[in-house]
């Protein structure tokens, strides 16, 4: 079964930094790409980040310059570097990835993780 489990929310202060992990963990053959989404209360899901297997990146507006997504292959592994942090990036946010698994690219969900940034 693929799983993949995010860890590194917690509360912090606005201007402050925290790192997001997502690792993917089960029986597969490869990853295509992976990404970060963020759902805030009464809001839809919202694409972050987004990194594909050749390490290409894409950013929100909003976060671009001071979100930064990263990956490692050994491990199956995506980071999200969160500095200068501001109050409306509080959310839930969440891992996705698209995992070749039973001869198929498949679309994966963690069950997220909570940011609260405080002003």
């Amino acid at each position: 079964q693929v799983q993949l489990v995010e860890s590194g929310g917690g509360l912090v202060q606005a201007g402050g930094s925290l790192r997001l992990s997502c690792k993917a963990s089960g029986r597969f053959k490869s990853i295509n790409h992976m990404a970060w989404y963020r759902q805030a209360p009464g809001k839809q899901r919202e694409l972050v980040a987004h990194i594909t297997s050749g390490e290409d990146t894409r950013y929100a507006d909003a976060v671009t310059g001071r979100f930064t997504i990263s990956r490692d292959f050994v491990t199956n592994t995506i980071y999200l570097q969160m500095n200068s942090l501001k109050s409306e990036d509080t959310a839930v946010y969440y891992c996705n990835a698209e995992i070749y698994v039973e001869l198929a690219y498949r679309d994966y969900w963690g069950r997220g993780t909570q940011v609260t940034v405080s002003s």
